[in-house]
């Protein structure tokens, strides 16, 4: 999930030359890493950079679902003039005349610092020991709690249920270090249609091991439905 995708619609800004939308109204011009780029309204910084082919890393970012800015991940540094700050570009609203940095030293700290947390929160995934060591991480100085913990909590398969799927079937328990995804009352929701939505857009994969919690057990469900029709 954290490699760069192109807006729906778009493609990157190279061979797009008779779409630019360059002096056309209701366009922010800007840059990213030196780059001039062009905004439309209510696009985000992250949704330029994508836009032009700027790579900024992700974890909880789907195209399809509303920004919820979780994960940290994709922080960058906004400048103007002698004032500069390490925001998340998932939610920030660019306008005229902004300096975007992707990669300068404050991001590349702040990045290690939310991989090193990471670590510790979902020790167990593999895809988020791959992209820590990206960034040089190795270890981490945060207490483990759960060793065999994969899943970091982002949302991601939560908000595609609600806001694809409209089932809702699944939500956050509990609050603050103990929260986790779950159902009502712990128990298989006869209201997960199956679809495995929220397998296909969790970033650690650890939406797989809990699918059948969600659903229950397949097997007795495709055998209950046999002798619903049988009857």
């Amino acid at each position: 999930m954290s490699n760069p995708t192109k807006k729906k619609g778009t493609g990157s800004a190279k061979g797009k030359a008779s779409e630019s939308p360059k002096d056309k109204a209701g366009f922010i011009n800007f840059t990213i890493d030196g780059i001039p780029v062009q905004a439309r309204e209510g696009w985000t910084v992250l949704e330029t950079a994508r836009y032009y082919g700027i790579h900024i890393p992700t974890l909880c970012f789907h195209e399809a679902l509303q920004p919820a800015g979780g994960c940290r991940l994709c922080v960058v540094e906004a400048r103007e003039g002698d004032w500069s700050k390490v925001v998340i570009s998932c939610l920030y609203p660019p306008w005229e005349g902004l300096e975007i940095l992707t990669n300068s030293d404050r991001v590349q700290n702040g990045r290690r610092w939310i991989l090193e947390m990471l670590l510790a929160d979902c020790p167990a995934s593999t895809e988020i020991r791959k992209l820590a060591r990206e960034y040089g991480v190795t270890t981490t100085r945060f207490t483990i709690e759960n060793p065999h913990e994969e899943c970091l909590r982002c949302g991601l398969c939560i908000r595609v249920c609600e806001e694809i799927v409209g089932a809702n079937a699944i939500s956050f328990g509990s609050r603050g270090v103990t929260k986790h995804v779950a159902t009502p009352y712990m128990v298989p929701n006869d209201a997960c249609v199956s679809c495995g939505s929220c397998v296909a857009v969790c970033p650690t994969l650890a939406a797989q091991t809990r699918l059948d919690k969600f659903r229950g057990d397949l097997a007795q469900r495709i055998k209950q439905i046999g002798h619903g029709f049988a009857h």
